[in-house]
């Protein structure tokens, strides 16, 4: 049954079929050989869909819409730009701060992307950076939006994993921290080899006027941090109050949008949302096959029977992730994956919190892998660069990334040490 599995998957994938009627149709078909009822799947799913973490998912992403549409991404470039930008390459060491300043306010990398692209993008190629550079770079930066919390992904991980969002959240800081810093000094040492300038100084009066600008554009991140690590509010309390400050902070400090037009932004919001849940109902209906089906059990003893290592089950997931990636988008991946891979994962001692990065990094990569990358069409679209160069442009980052999944992979300290300090072991 598990090669009708993926027979049946990737015929319907290759029809062209949108995701989330590829899975809700193999589901159906598969569970129909079986003889399940159908009603019994549609139950199971809307058993599953009715959790309160769960609703955290587009509340997050309502929050990421109110700072695009807001002008809050405008105030947090300036701020970067303040800070970094006499750097060799300034306008791009900004691009990675806004990015990493966004994505902790967001949890998606596609809206940090499309925030940040659609204003810095037109600046860098003025200022003489390549196209391709300037989108690859943008679209690498972007991917911090899934890694840095409150990540989407981490959520979703959590909810499949049962593990403590927390302790996700606060594993991914430090490779965070790390990947912008990479990043960072990638831009500088590009900077010199190519030429690219720094910005131009900054008075003390303008420095002083984008840092108070910019401080409502923070609310929401402390909101967030202090709520969920301080206990004082739940993660799903914490994603409608930093969808309702974002709102209000965009609104009425920066007036990205009027209270007229308030609805047709939520409406925007709500859409975005509504797309995730939907993937995620026909990918929990597959699953619900995929567990029932006994393809986990089957991982395991494949792996066991093999004398696996953990350090050669991490080699081989990352590099099956790294090809899923070239095919189908993130939530997909992670709700598809996550149930085959957790046995093994607990079988083989793999601590399930560093296994998460493990998994979102790989996630970042097939953000920016042809020919199903969403960064790189997203930021095609807004600049209108080719594809092609924008593509050309991807692959010094990918090779970058490379090395930082090897780190992020056979050094698990570097994601457990947070989470530990604050939880204990």
């Amino acid at each position: 049954m598990s090669q009708a599995l993926f027979g049946l998957f990737f015929v319907f994938l290759g029809a062209g079929m949108p995701i989330f009627v590829v899975l809700g149709l193999t589901a159906a078909v598969l569970l129909a050989a079986d003889g399940s009822s159908l009603l019994l799947l549609a139950q199971k799913v809307l058993d599953e869909l009715n959790s309160e973490l769960l609703m955290a998912l587009p509340f997050f992403g309502m929050a990421a819409v109110f700072m695009q549409r807001g002008g809050i991404a405008r105030a947090l470039i300036d701020v970067s730009a303040a800070w970094m930008g006499r750097l060799p390459g300034g306008l791009g060491v900004v691009a990675v701060a806004g990015c990493t300043i966004f994505a902790a306010i967001a949890g998606s990398s596609v809206a940090t992307a499309l925030a940040m692209g659609t204003i810095l993008v037109p600046a860098m190629i003025q200022r003489g950076y390549p196209a391709s550079f300037s989108t690859a770079l943008i679209g690498t930066g972007g991917t911090l939006g899934i890694l840095i919390p409150p990540s989407l992904p981490l959520i979703l991980f959590a909810i499949i994993a049962e593990e403590s969002v927390p302790r996700l959240f606060l594993a991914g800081v430090v490779p965070g921290v790390l990947q912008a810093l990479m990043l960072i000094l990638f831009v500088i040492w590009t900077a010199r080899r190519k030429g690219y300038p720094p910005e131009p100084r900054m008075s003390r009066a303008d420095f002083v006027r984008v840092n108070l600008k910019a401080l409502p554009a923070f609310a929401v991140p402390v909101i967030v941090a202090v709520g969920i690590y301080g206990g004082f509010v739940t993660v799903t309390e914490a994603a409608v109050l930093a969808a309702l400050v974002a709102m209000l902070v965009g609104m009425t400090v920066y007036r990205g949008f009027t209270l007229a037009q308030a609805p047709a932004v939520m409406g925007h919001a709500v859409r975005s949302a509504a797309s995730i849940m939907v993937i995620i109902a026909m990918a929990l209906a597959f699953g619900h096959w995929v567990t029932e089906s006994g393809v986990p059990a089957a991982v395991v003893d494949f792996v066991t029977r093999n004398d696996l290592s953990a350090w050669q089950f991490l080699l081989a997931i990352n590099l099956l992730l790294l090809v899923l990636g070239m095919f189908l988008e993130v939530a997909s991946i992670i709700l598809i994956a996550v149930p085959i891979l957790m046995p093994v994962v607990t079988a083989l001692g793999i601590d399930p919190v560093h296994f998460a990065i493990v998994i979102v990094v790989n996630m970042e990569i097939a953000l920016l892998t042809p020919p199903v990358g969403l960064n790189l069409y997203v930021l095609s679209s807004i600049s209108k660069v080719p594809i092609g160069e924008v593509i050309r442009g991807i692959w010094p980052f990918i090779a970058l990334f490379a090395v930082y999944l090897a780190l992020i992979t056979y050094v698990p300290a570097l994601s457990l040490w947070l989470p530990t300090l604050v939880y204990g072991g």
